[in-house]
């Protein structure tokens, strides 16, 4: 059997095949005016194709044995081996969301009072990381290496944040949302991805533990401080741009990594 390695895959095929899997998704959320969540429409169940897409690549590329090891990756939580970095992935979204809410509130700004309750938020949370692994099985586990690989950590990331953040675009506005709003979402959402790609390579390129930060981004976003509730895009968005220009200028916009925790693109 021809191996076909990371490095040779094309970006720009894998970008065609995912939307055009979501057009259908988007029309469903365009004729169905359901919304799973508060903020979520249907089209949102779009998540599924990054995952399908980067599943049907790999089939061409190296069959069953190909997909059998792109969806281990999904819990390859052996990568991880510094478990300190489960500190950034699990607490840096509900961290900023705190900070978010307190700022909100020294301006004099009337929000509710937060509500956790416990069952809800346990299969919010189950959702939320089968819908993130869709995504991140694509965007971290076949995608980013190779695009890495020809241009350097920090435009890949900024590329493929740019891109994440347009294919958001048709849901959003079909959540309603303000232009003003989505612009500055998509300023967090580019920085998040910077977020989501240094995470990735400093633990060992663990698509697991992009998963993990994308859950609790999302996780942390329906929670503020009820369904979303006052979430602020522009406060957030900046939070996030400093998060990633402070990752940016310790770990360097090459690698956003220090050397010894970013592994060969063949493993």
């Amino acid at each position: 059997m021809n191996t076909i390695t990371p490095r040779s895959r094309s970006p720009l095929r894998f970008f065609l095949l995912v939307f055009a899997l979501t057009i259908p998704f988007w029309l469903l959320g365009a004729i169905v005016g359901y919304q799973i969540l508060p903020g979520v429409p249907v089209s949102a169940f779009m998540f599924v194709c990054p995952v399908t897409a980067a599943v049907i690549l790999v089939y061409r590329e190296n069959k069953t044995e190909g997909v059998i090891a792109l969806l281990k990756r999904s819990f390859d939580t052996s990568r991880i081996r510094a478990k300190i970095w489960y500190a950034p992935i699990i607490l840096l979204p509900p961290v900023a969301g705190v900070l978010q809410f307190g700022l909100l509130c020294w301006t004099g700004t009337q929000l509710p009072i937060p509500r956790f309750p416990v069952v809800a938020v346990l299969a919010m949370s189950l959702a939320f990381f089968l819908a993130a692994l869709g995504e991140e099985s694509g965007w971290s586990g076949y995608i980013i290496d190779p695009m890495q690989d020809r241009w350097g950590a920090l435009p890949a990331a900024i590329f493929l944040g740019l891109l994440w953040a347009i294919w958001h675009i048709v849901p959003l506005v079909q959540a309603r949302r303000s232009p003003t709003w989505i612009a500055w979402w998509c300023l967090g959402t580019v920085a998040a991805r910077i977020l989501i790609v240094w995470l990735y390579n400093n633990t060992g390129k663990s698509v697991f533990a992009a998963t993990a930060f994308h859950t609790m981004v999302n996780i942390s976003w329906q929670l503020f401080p009820i369904n979303g509730s006052y979430f602020e895009p522009r406060i957030n968005g900046l939070m996030m741009a400093v998060a990633a220009a402070v990752v940016i200028g310790v770990w360097g916009p090459r690698a956003l990594a220090l050397r010894r925790n970013v592994r060969p693109l063949s493993s």
